[in-house]
């Protein structure tokens, strides 16, 4: 059993770690409030550039060829070279946030590839030191945009991605990150973003009329648009995919620590009453100690009297 000063130190250690958790809890709250903006300020454009490329797309001819309207129909499944965007963060202390993603993106790399044909483009240090950890080649390990997302950044990811893809390195890309669906939950998606299968399901759907009626002039080709907007398309789909991740990051870190503090709330309750029963065993124990002390002397004054009176 713990005695009186190991039960006292153990509390103040305690506080002293809630210190840190709760200012862990306010800084995740404040960088969710930015994300969050910056998203929803950045949302309305790409949502307009999606909609763009389904309607270029039904009007694009069908003798046009180009990367981006190839599938990998002919191609089997398991042979085709796929690349996997992996979103982490750099740090843990996020509850299951990174291990939800590392584990989804290595049961699909398992599953559809054999460990054959794969490309891993790693974003966050936990899912580099994961992957490396079980013997995956990382093929491209972004540093620093798991904590900073922002286009810039998100146009090197895509850049890099892109140039694989032209260069029929890569069949198909997957981005596999977590979406916030409100401010409890969070889900991990792995969704494919090459080669687009919004602009194949565009040009394969049924025409409405008034898709024929529309007026489309492609200057200076169609080949030379789609090779533009797609582009920005998969830049703005990555700056969405990472904005979103480390929203979902730091809701993850706030509800940790949210949980580690009602935690050691409760942790210090019940050190307090074992100090309580503690303290006042040992206020007990001198009590009688001082009674028995004091009963003791009595005792010997009262032997010492009758021995004085024996001798007279």
């Amino acid at each position: 059993m713990a005695n009186i000063k190991e039960i006292r130190d153990r509390i103040s250690s305690i506080r002293d770690t809630m210190k840190i958790t709760n200012a862990m809890y306010m800084i995740s709250s404040n960088k969710l409030r930015k994300a969050k903006k910056q998203l929803a300020d950045t949302e309305p454009y790409f949502y307009a550039l999606q909609a763009m490329i389904a309607r270029v797309s039904r009007h694009i001819p069908d003798d046009v060829e180009d990367i981006f309207l190839q599938t990998a129909e002919g191609i089997p499944f398991h042979a085709r070279a796929k690349g996997y965007l992996i979103l982490t963060s750099d740090k843990g202390l996020a509850g299951a946030f990174n291990h939800n993603v590392v584990k989804l993106a290595e049961e699909h790399i398992r599953e559809s590839n054999k460990l054959v044909n794969y490309k891993l483009y790693v974003v966050g240090e936990f899912g580099r030191h994961y992957f490396t950890s079980l013997g995956f080649k990382i093929e491209e390990n972004f540093r620093y945009t798991a904590q900073n997302p922002n286009l810039d950044r998100a146009r090197d990811i895509s850049a890099t991605i892109l140039e694989d893809y032209r260069n029929g390195v890569l069949d198909e890309v997957y981005v596999v990150y977590t979406s916030m669906k409100n401010s409890l939950t969070s889900e991990v998606k792995i969704e494919k973003i090459l080669p687009l299968d919004i602009i194949e399901n565009a040009r394969n759907r049924y025409r409405i009329i008034d898709a024929y009626n529309e007026e489309f002039i492609f200057d200076p080709s169609p080949k030379a648009i789609i090779d533009n907007i797609v582009p920005n398309f998969i830049t703005g789909f990555i700056f969405g995919t990472l904005v979103e991740t480390f929203c979902s990051e730091q809701n993850a870190r706030m509800m940790a620590m949210d949980n580690a503090n009602k935690n050691a709330t409760s942790m210090i309750g019940e050190l307090v009453k074992q100090y309580n029963r503690k303290r006042q065993a040992a206020i007990t124990q001198e009590i009688t100690e001082v009674v028995s002390g004091a009963k003791a002397l009595k005792r010997a004054k009262e032997i010492k009297q009758r021995k004085n009176r024996a001798s007279k």
